[in-house]
């Protein structure tokens, strides 16, 4: 856009050419004298009018943020050399799951001897996602606020919000660990840096295990046995299939989405971090699965997919669940979910049969029932049939029970504690062979 005439301007020329009018007309040399300041503040403005046109760019100081963290919208305006140009004012359209600092996301700068002008604005992000920051406005005015031009910034700036990890902590126990690595010790014998005890040596022994000091005491070779150092392979099955409750961000309620994902986000951390292997698991087909892996790096791939979970996810059927996910019947599953639908029930019988460890994670809103009251006033058979529901849902949780899959609401820190020792206990337990 070029300069346009602001309203004071128009305002301006309106007074004064009414007031000469009725000075001539009237022969009210008053009126002239009244006049003639707003002839002369219009014909100023007009005659030091800008000409050139500011250029607009914008950058982030970081475009991947966690929940709750913030950073600063940066803006950069060019090409005011101008000594005609006075102001420069930007505005951010604002979006609900973004706060500004300042609140208004408008900001005023003044131009100090035609140099260019750098804006700044703090952006905090309060829900996971990737999305788009929409072009901030920018004004500039000129000398006495008589001209203004509008402007908008040349590139487009996204911002990828990665789930809040809330600092899980869970106990050591693993059910049943296997594999090569990994902070959990197995139950088995084997090449390892932990002691299991001193025993005699047997042909295949390494010479670097022998114990020298026990054997010449007992005048036989006797070699160092340790635990072999194993991991276990923790599927975490996430459930994108649908979303109850709202989402208000980190700063007000979850719906069932948010909590599975941040959920989901904070045990792939802890396990991770222990140097097991995780694998992350989408029921509602929404987000590509991760693979089975380690390390730093293997964290934010989880992350990265998580990102993109969304209410539009849809269930699929339990045998392509199966046929396109084989789980090893060794695996610790996880399973984030409100355990509301049917697939996921059966997707989760399907792997207790197969000899997996499942926990459930109820991820339902506690006060599903207060929110569904109040958004279905309207039709009082809603909440009664949610209740409905609830009651039945209650029952095909008992019956997960009596399978060997123990139900835990999602409380952060310490939620896998007691279901984990007694998955392990329960693991290390001799079995009789009938």
């Amino acid at each position: 856009m070029s300069w346009q005439p602001t309203h004071a301007q128009v305002r301006a020329i309106c007074v004064a050419a009414v007031l000469l009018l009725v000075a001539v007309i009237a022969r009210r040399p008053d009126a002239a004298v009244i006049g003639l300041p707003f002839a002369f503040i219009a014909v100023w403005g007009r005659f030091f009018r800008p000409r050139a046109q500011p250029a607009v760019e914008s950058e982030l100081d970081a475009d991947v943020l966690f929940e709750g963290q913030a950073t600063t919208y940066r803006l950069r305006v060019a090409g005011v050399a101008d000594p005609d140009v006075d102001l420069i004012v930007a505005a951010l359209p604002r979006s609900q799951w973004f706060d500004y600092a300042p609140a208004q996301a408008a900001i005023a700068e003044q131009v100090h001897n035609g140099d260019a002008v750098q804006l700044e604005v703090g952006v905090r992000s309060k829900r996971w996602g990737q999305r788009a920051l929409e072009r901030p406005t920018v004004a500039a005015t000129s000398v006495l606020g008589a001209y203004r031009t509008q402007v908008t910034s040349t590139n487009a700036l996204g911002v990828t919000t990665l789930p809040l990890r809330e600092g899980f902590e869970a106990v050591d126990s693993v059910p049943r660990p296997a594999g090569l690595v990994g902070l959990h010790r197995s139950r088995r014998p084997g090449e390892g840096t932990e002691l299991a005890g001193v025993r005699p040596f047997r042909t295949g022994d390494r010479l670097r295990r022998i114990n020298w000091a026990v054997s010449a005491r007992t005048r036989e070779l006797h070699v160092t046995s340790t635990w072999s150092d194993r991991d276990t392979e923790v599927v975490i099955l996430l459930d994108t299939g649908g979303e109850i409750g709202i989402s208000e961000g980190i700063d007000g309620r979850s719906s069932s989405l948010d909590t599975a994902v941040r959920a989901a986000a904070a045990v792939a951390e802890h396990y991770l971090r222990h140097g097991d292997r995780v694998r992350l698991i989408d029921t509602g087909g929404l987000i590509r699965g991760v693979r089975s892996g380690s390390g730093r790096g293997h964290l934010r791939r989880i992350l990265d997919a998580l990102v993109h979970a969304d209410r539009r996810g849809r269930q699929q059927d339990p045998e392509q669940l199966a046929q396109r996910n084989r789980i090893r019947s060794d695996s610790l599953v996880i399973v984030l979910s409100p355990l509301l639908r049917s697939v996921v029930l059966g997707y989760v019988v399907t792997l207790v049969q197969s000899g997996c460890t499942v926990i459930a994670v109820d991820t339902l809103p506690p006060d599903i029932g207060d929110i569904v009251d109040v958004e279905e006033h309207d039709a009082r058979s809603w909440p009664l049939a949610w209740r409905l529901r609830l009651l039945e849902r209650r029952r095909e949780l008992d019956r997960l029970g009596d399978l060997g899959v123990p139900t835990v609401p999602w409380r952060g820190p310490g939620t896998l504690d007691e279901v984990l020792r007694d998955a392990a206990r329960l693991a290390s337990a001799p079995r009789i062979r009938s």
